[in-house]
């Protein structure tokens, strides 16, 4: 007998996942970005409803509805072309050079050197040079060609954990499979994501949690259409931090693999040592994920002409970071601050948070930490890229504190209304303010609330917690 609360929550996701296809579908990012706007809104509307309604349902019940709308949400991202981004274009071309045995990071995309490798997709010319997200390039005879990577004159920035990704995607993709191979792969690191989280939770938490993740418009959207290489990062969080308890040699290695995939996920390292008070005990993660990071980059350090880092200084100064009033960096700081105080107070602020998890922290809940640490990093430093929020989403499904997803959709509204009629700095600082309001009043209602006795092990069938409990509350 279906629970009619997992009869209505499956309503909803039917109603999140037709609105996800239409979202994915709907070409408006260049043309009508406000009309996006709303169907952005509708889908994290429906996505919130649906969460609601499937906390209350069997255990059972609500963990094959996770999975299945999981796969169905997912689906949607493969709907369409990437739309608001362009960064799998340069991920597929890092595969196509390394397959050819040159380093990604000594050449960059326009540069003539790798002329034969240019085809009619990634480069096109003429009348296929008439879209938006199209940059102007030399042809190898000096004529005007295009092409849909986005800074062509630079050299790649991601790190080595991603480029193998890249080239492992391009070594199975078929030919002339395009976009497709990265969405195919943003798919299958979405739903491995799931399924971690679902294992961690249903010894250590609620698994019905997981549709934090599993039904995030986040993740059809950045995840899968546009393909984003921090879905992996996500991926080898979620199981690192799953493994660190029982192994922290393990767990420490697989959170280097995160960080030298995307370098975000450094951020959940202080929610990693929560309550460590031996040395030993500390470096028993951060000594294997450095030598991770290190003997990733070993091989590209070896056979590039070039430094491996890229184009990574160019990118924080074009984001602003030393100069917030460039890209309103530091906009909630910088309310209350002049700008010249901005950067100290973040790097104060920051370092005040890291201290209380690294002291305060629940060594049983490390995930806990790093949430606390990443979403207020998003919230100092105000980002205006969605996709880096699939890594706090991820968290927020670990530890079921769904507030800070606000934080994700300040990210998305950020993003998709820049290109608007609306003053993109005020709207930036706007839907940040929100998010941060957002999250002080969930902390607030969730301190004034009942304390009840969390799971420290899984739940049985029909919802009750199995093993033994904790001082904690549970997180749903």
């Amino acid at each position: 007998m279906i629970n009619p609360r997992t009869l209505t929550a499956g309503v909803l996701l039917a109603a999140l996942t037709a609105a996800l296809a239409l979202t994915v579908r709907k070409d408006g990012y260049f043309t009508d970005s406000v009309g996006l706007s709303w169907w952005y809104a509708a889908c994290w509307a429906l996505f919130a409803a649906a969460v609601f309604a499937v906390r209350k349902a069997p255990v059972r019940q609500a963990v094959v509805l996770v999975i299945a709308g999981g796969v169905a949400v997912a689906a949607t991202g493969l709907l369409a072309p990437p739309r608001t981004s362009t960064d799998s274009y340069r991920y597929a071309w890092d595969g196509r050079v390394q397959a050819t045995g040159i380093s990604p990071y000594d050449h960059a995309p326009a540069d003539p050197a790798l002329g034969g490798l240019r085809d009619d997709w990634l480069f096109p010319s003429g009348a296929g040079c008439a879209g938006p997200d199209l940059v102007r390039i030399a042809g190898p005879q000096g004529e005007v060609h295009c092409t849909r990577i986005n800074r062509p004159q630079v050299h790649t920035i991601y790190p080595p954990v991603a480029e193998g990704y890249f080239l492992l995607v391009d070594s199975l993709a078929p030919d002339g499979s395009r976009h497709k191979a990265l969405q195919v792969g943003g798919v299958a690191l979405s739903l491995g994501t799931t399924a971690a989280l679902l294992l961690v939770l249903r010894r250590r938490g609620d698994p019905r949690s997981a549709a934090y993740w599993a039904w995030c418009p986040i993740v059809p959207i950045e995840a899968v259409n546009n393909a984003h290489a921090d879905v992996l990062g996500a991926l080898l969080t979620v199981v690192g931090l799953g493994v660190l308890m029982r192994r922290r040699i393990a767990g420490g290695a697989l959170l280097g693999a995160a960080i030298a995939t995307k370098l975000l996920p450094a951020v959940v390292l202080p929610g990693a040592l929560s309550g460590v008070r031996r040395v030993r005990d500390a470096a028993a993660v951060l000594l294997p994920a450095a030598a991770v990071v290190a003997l990733t980059y070993l091989p590209y350090v070896l056979v590039s002409n070039s430094s491996v880092l890229g184009y990574l200084s160019g990118y924080t100064e074009e984001e602003g970071y030393d100069d917030p009033s460039a890209r309103n960096r530091y906009a909630l700081v910088r309310l209350v601050l002049p700008d010249d105080w901005a950067l100290p107070a973040v790097i104060v602020a920051m370092l005040a948070v890291t201290a209380h998890v690294l002291l305060r922290g629940d060594p049983e809940r490390p995930w806990s930490g790093a949430l606390l640490v990443t979403g207020s990093a998003f919230l100092l430093l105000t980002p205006g890229y969605s996709w880096y929020a699939l890594l706090l989403a991820a968290l927020v499904a670990l530890d079921g504190r769904w507030e800070w997803l606000a934080v994700a959709v300040a990210g998305a509204a950020k993003y998709v209304t820049v290109r608007s009629d609306a003053d993109p700095q005020s709207m930036g600082t706007w839907v940040y303010a929100v998010a941060a309001g957002v999250v002080l009043t969930g902390c607030v209602l969730r301190r004034r609330g009942p304390r009840r006795p969390a799971p420290r092990g899984g739940y049985d069938g029909a919802g009750r917690s199995s093993l033994t409990t904790g001082p904690y509350a549970p997180t749903l």
